[in-house]
């Protein structure tokens, strides 16, 4: 882990903006763990997919000195060079808090100039009203919580995932994958749905698969794309789309979405938190 990360330091919060604070991190040596099947559907990537960050505490000044509010959309596309590091995307935000805009306008065009050079790809941010903001349930499918299993593994296994003979299309969403951040070791929560066609994915063997990413330290991306090569793995799918829903932290969430069928950035399903967000 680079030395220069901000994550568990105690840090300045700077009031006035300043670009200097977002962090990269380049996503190629992360992917390099992975088990990515040989099979490439974007460019280099066995996937497509995008990372919607979600900013519930953005805040400037307008030419008066009044503050405004919003909340933010950032859609960062998986081909991007880097992610950036949460707290120094969080740091940066709050540079805003003492500053002076002339609208709405010059705070996307800032925020979108500087964080595509961070990601190192095209960002795009989006703005929402506070009361207009969605709150999206559609499309999640079917809660496999219930489901009366033994668990015994609480590490990533890929192992544990099963397929049927049976070829069936559904999506399905649990509420119980829990990882750790690899820096601060703080819980990281979040729901995830897998939407999918192809051979039949047993659900007792998912959920177990799911729960054993509870002592795993690593990025969100980074698991989401795990989560989607290890099933992919697994059996013979036609489509398959893995996204997860992360709880806010610091005012952020990160949303990762990952799929076999390229995304258009204007999907719904990148849009709109659900109930535990």
């Amino acid at each position: 882990m680079h030395k220069d990360i901000l994550l568990g330091k105690e840090t300045v919060y700077k009031a006035s903006y300043d670009a200097s604070l977002i962090f990269p991190i380049s996503r190629v040596d992360n992917r390099k763990k992975l088990s990515m099947p040989e099979k490439k559907v974007n460019n280099d990537l066995p996937f497509f997919g995008y990372d919607v960050w979600t900013g519930y505490e953005v805040s400037w000044l307008n030419e008066k000195g009044k503050p405004e509010v919003a909340i933010v959309e950032f859609i960062v596309p998986c081909e991007s060079e880097n992610i950036v590091e949460s707290k120094s995307f969080k740091l940066y935000l709050n540079s805003f808090n003492q500053t002076k805009l002339k609208g709405l306008d010059e705070a996307q065009a800032r925020m979108q100039e500087d964080l595509s050079k961070g990601f190192g790809g095209d960002i795009q941010v989006r703005f929402y009203d506070v009361m207009a903001y969605p709150l999206n349930q559609k499309g999640v499918g079917e809660n496999i919580d219930g489901l009366d299993i033994e668990v015994t593994e609480y590490t990533p296994n890929a192992a544990l995932i099963k397929t049927l003979p049976e070829r069936i299309s559904e999506a399905l969403n649990s509420h119980l994958l829990k990882s750790n951040c690899p820096v601060t070791n703080q819980p990281d929560w979040a729901t995830l749905v897998v939407e999918y066609s192809g051979s039949k994915i047993d659900r007792e063997a998912l959920l177990k698969y799911v729960i054993s990413f509870r002592g795993h330290d690593d990025f969100h991306e980074h698991c989401v794309e795990q989560i989607f090569c290890d099933l992919l793995a697994a059996g013979e799918f036609d489509s398959l789309t893995v996204s997860a829903r992360y709880t806010r932290r610091g005012g952020l969430d990160i949303n990762p979405t990952r799929s076999l069928a390229a995304i258009k950035n204007t999907d719904e399903s990148l849009i709109g938190r659900l109930a535990r967000q």
